[in-house]
């Protein structure tokens, strides 16, 4: 009996992505998506990934949920399959490194003009501070600190980054003054330098996967009919840590 309790929490650790090594950055929950195909940790197929073990989100027509506290995704033209900080502890002051590669497959199909978010640092009870998102030819991150977007910066190019691993490291000090700052560097090429106010809320916390909004834009380009295309993505070494060099995976972890 020991034996198979201790079998089926193995299972529900690797399905949960709880046994990844994620440096300092706690547990991670899922977040309006609930489907088996939705998350799935599996061995790196690419063999060039800095872990043996990947996380593979996707996302299909109709893979919209609501929560607990009303929010509903189906409601608001929007769909995902996301993990979710499960402990939001970080508040203003605080300074950390955030690390993660993602891989597009080579058939990835690109959304726009609906947006598709890969990584998102959102606040407590009230909006996001910095998204990751593809635009119409690149993978951008835009600073909404105030609430809509103010800056936006061009990481990689979407076609580019089919097929390979893009690896992303920001060094960030989470401020509600002017010392704080967002360095972000794209394979080893820093690519922004943002000083300034970092946050408004009381907490901040971290999500990543695959967030698609305003679907309808897909729709109005000429896919009225279509379903929603699915949408694959891989990353691989996503944590947090006190210095750069401590994202760095170690050995091929698994």
């Amino acid at each position: 009996m020991k034996i198979k309790i201790l079998i089926t929490f193995g299972i529900i650790l690797l399905l949960t992505g709880c046994i990844q090594n994620r440096g300092n950055l706690g547990e991670m929950k899922r977040s309006l998506n609930n489907k088996s195909h939705g998350y799935v940790v599996q061995k790196d197929f690419t063999n060039t990934a800095p872990t043996e073990s990947i996380e593979k989100f996707e996302v299909r027509n109709g893979d919209c949920y609501k929560d607990s506290q009303g929010w509903n995704d189906c409601e608001q033209d929007r769909q995902r399959s996301e993990l979710s900080e499960r402990n939001k502890s970080t508040i203003s002051g605080s300074e950390y490194w955030y690390g993660w590669s993602v891989y597009l497959p080579e058939d990835f199909v690109h959304l726009y003009p609906a947006t598709v978010t890969l990584g998102q640092f959102h606040q407590e009870n009230t909006h996001p501070v910095f998204l990751f998102q593809l635009n119409e030819n690149a993978y951008a991150v835009s600073e909404l600190t105030k609430g809509a977007i103010f800056s936006e910066w061009q990481l990689a190019n979407i076609d580019e980054m089919k097929g390979k691993w893009t690896k992303l490291e920001i060094h960030v000090k989470w401020s509600k003054n002017d010392d704080g700052f967002f360095k972000v560097w794209v394979n080893g090429k820093q690519k922004v330098n943002y000083i300034g106010e970092t946050m408004t809320a009381k907490k901040i916390y971290f999500k990543y996967g695959i967030y698609q909004r305003e679907l309808a834009g897909y729709k109005f380009k000429g896919n009225y009919n279509d379903p929603i295309p699915t949408q694959i993505v891989y990353y691989s070494n996503v944590r947090r840590a006190n210095s750069r060099e401590d994202l760095e995976a170690n050995n091929k972890e698994k």
